[in-house]
């Protein structure tokens, strides 16, 4: 089973529980296994940082953590086997690097039904498909 476990979360879904999260927190329980919630946050343009307030980046961290503390609290495992973290950066290049970084044995990301763009440009979680160093799980709903 698995023991480390790390759910992509997109914060900008208008979902009230990431895309995952209940499979996750299932294999987490069945292996006795930590789960924990990664969000990574884009960066802004250097050509856009002079429309945005100085402590932008700053508060959308806060903002996400909080977000992130929330989803926590209702995840049904003991304190010591759930934690967050927040990134920014690329989406993929940086939940695979949270992931090494933490030792995970698994990544679940949740996908969308794919458009005529993601066959061209290819998607995020296509790509931490292809280049994940464990195991991942593509939850589609």
């Amino acid at each position: 089973m698995y023991k480390r476990i790390v759910l992509a979360v997109d914060l900008a879904e208008s979902e009230s529980a990431p895309k995952g999260l209940p499979q996750a927190v299932e294999l987490a329980k069945a292996g006795g296994g930590e789960l924990r919630l990664v969000n990574v946050q884009p960066v802004i343009p250097a050509t856009f940082m002079e429309y945005v307030p100085v402590d932008f980046d700053e508060e959308q961290e806060k903002r996400a953590k909080a977000e992130l503390d929330a989803l926590l609290a209702g995840v049904d495992l003991p304190a010591e086997r759930k934690s967050a973290a927040t990134r920014a950066g690329g989406i993929y290049h940086e939940l695979l690097e949270e992931a090494a970084e933490w030792g995970a044995d698994l990544i679940v990301v949740g996908s969308h039904r794919p458009v005529m763009s993601d066959y061209l440009l290819g998607s995020n979680a296509t790509t931490i498909v292809r280049h994940a160093q464990c195991s991942v799980l593509v939850v589609r709903e």
